[in-house]
């Protein structure tokens, strides 16, 4: 489904959230910036957004940008070209092909609703993570206020499947993303789930209007 979806993938993206999707990835970028000194996993890289974040704020830092999808690693190629620091690599969130304690920091954005084994996906990234380094999660949740959750699902369940089957020409895929996200945990659910995978001083806060959350562990 995300190959079908790469080369409108961005497009889609910067509709959907009205541009703001990139600020959001530059908190991440933030959060991982904060990590002890040494290489990033970026799991999930899509186009490769939050790895070009990574490397703006933390220049000095390589990044591995990781995903399941032959075809957004393609867009990915496209957009990062021979930029310096980064390298690109297919992976399964689930069964990650690097050794215990490989990266300073493993963030994600946008990945964990798609994962058919939480838990295991949170164990993974905090095993390839090192002692003291720090695993940045960004994910789409249901607001918290009653009223802005009825809006926000107005708009995610109606208008994201007419918009994606108008431009990316995929409504079934628009039609999944808001399924994956009502299906999905909570913010706390989260934090807990993390916690139990084995990592500590576990934190979020919300961005987008309570839509997103930005959650951060230590290994």
């Amino acid at each position: 489904m995300f190959t079908r979806i790469a080369g409108r993938y961005d497009l889609m993206n910067a509709l959907m959230t009205g541009g703001r999707h990139h600020a959001w990835r530059r908190a991440a970028a933030r959060a991982a910036a904060t990590a002890l000194p040494g290489s990033v996993l970026d799991l999930a890289t899509g186009t490769g957004d939050l790895a070009l974040a990574i490397r703006a704020v933390s220049a000095e830092r390589f990044v591995v940008g990781a995903d399941f999808s032959e075809g957004m690693l393609a867009e990915a190629r496209r957009k990062i070209g021979t930029a310096p620091g980064i390298a690109l690599t297919v992976a399964d969130a689930a069964t990650l092909p690097f050794e215990d304690g490989t990266f300073a920091c493993v963030t994600s954005a946008f990945l964990l609703r798609n994962l058919q084994d939480l838990s295991r996906g949170l164990e993974e990234m905090r095993r390839v993570t090192r002692p003291g380094g720090v695993v940045v999660t960004l994910d789409i949740l249901r607001p918290a206020s009653p009223l802005w959750a009825r809006l926000f699902g107005v708009y995610f369940r109606r208008v994201v499947p007419a918009v994606g089957a108008l431009v990316a020409g995929d409504r079934q895929a628009y039609t999944y993303l808001p399924d994956s996200v009502y299906a999905f945990v909570t913010a706390d659910e989260l934090a807990r789930l993390m916690e139990k995978a084995g990592l500590r001083d576990v934190r979020y806060r919300r961005l987008g209007l309570g839509t997103i959350a930005l959650h951060t562990g230590i290994a």
